[in-house]
């Protein structure tokens, strides 16, 4: 029985933790995977999918789905299980997966499990992040139908797979699905942006002012990488607050994180924990974030920085 998947996009760009999460989907399901995508997006892209681990693509092309709305999209999924007679949903664990993974479970009574971050043993025992990672739990699901949320970057991208067919579909969606009305919306800016991002670098109060951030910049372009701070310093107006990393900002999970000029308070710590590799830079070297760090250099940010940028762009 296919395990059906919920895509999302960002400005009609398939995001990458749900081809995580779809290439989970192929290693539970034994590659029978329904991958289903809500809202504008290209052909082209959504084949793709195929080669993450999809077998066949469910495209409701409406552009009424692009405002975002959790119950119409909660609807449209609680239809595609029915139609694809599909046991399971698989989703990428984020602000808009989980309210939606929520709505699905009440309409499909369906058990549900978040922070997700292996495949499920034979009686459905799964295990799931808890407390900012710094501990995990075994959770089983009993009922017949089960909606799990991946935690993002808990799983090895697969890219080797074939194109996908798309199959148009047009869920019968109310318009009381759509009873929230959208009045405004203000997205992040930024070439690379937070919760997608494979490298993250950092800046904390140790760069001493918002006029210092150019070399974070800097770094962060000739890297491919989002930017992103501590808390005081978006407390400071230093930085917008969509770029504060941490417990009560955002929790990323990049494969490389770089922070600088940061100490490494513990509600920072919980936010990064789960990158595969932490490099700090801080001159002071009794910095807490030392004890974390996979990689550490004592220095003056002001020196080191904007060497190491130069040096990255010699090799490139």
């Amino acid at each position: 029985m296919a395990v059906l998947v919920f895509v999302e996009l960002s400005d009609g760009e398939v995001k990458k933790s749900s081809r995580e999460a779809v290439t989970y989907a192929s290693a539970m399901s034994n590659g029978d995977v329904v991958a289903v995508v809500l809202g504008t997006a290209a052909g082209d892209q959504l084949k793709k999918l195929g080669n993450n681990g999809a077998s066949k693509v469910l495209h409701a092309n409406n552009p009424k789905f692009d405002q975002g709305v959790i119950s119409a999209y909660a609807s449209a999924l609680a239809e595609a299980m029915q139609k694809t007679q599909s046991d399971s949903l698989v989703l990428a664990e984020s602000s808009l997966g989980n309210p939606v993974a929520a709505r699905v479970s009440i309409k499909m009574d369906a058990s549900l499990v978040t922070n997700v971050v292996a495949l499920p043993d034979a009686h459905f025992n799964v295990k799931r992040s808890i407390y900012t990672g710094k501990a995990s739990a075994h959770t089983t699901l009993t009922k017949d139908k089960k909606i799990l949320s991946i935690k993002k970057g808990a799983v090895i991208l697969k890219e080797d797979g074939a194109e996908a067919p798309i199959e148009n579909f047009n869920p019968s969606i109310e318009d009381s699905d759509f009873g929230v009305k959208q009045v405004s919306r203000e997205k992040t800016t930024g070439k690379v942006l937070l919760p997608e991002a494979d490298i993250v670098v950092s800046g904390g109060r140790g760069l001493k002012g918002p006029e210092n951030w150019g070399m974070i910049e800097d770094l962060a372009e000739v890297l491919g990488a989002a930017t992103g701070c501590s808390k005081p310093v978006s407390d400071m107006d230093w930085r917008p607050h969509h770029e504060h990393v941490g417990q009560t900002g955002i929790k990323v999970a990049p494969t490389l994180y770089i922070a600088i000029g940061i100490s490494g308070a513990i509600q920072h710590l919980a936010g990064v924990n789960q990158s595969k590799y932490i490099v700090v830079i801080n001159k002071d070297a009794d910095a807490p974030f030392f004890k974390a760090a996979d990689y550490g250099v004592v220095g003056d940010a002001f020196e080191v920085v904007p060497k190491l940028t130069e040096a990255i762009k010699a090799i490139k």
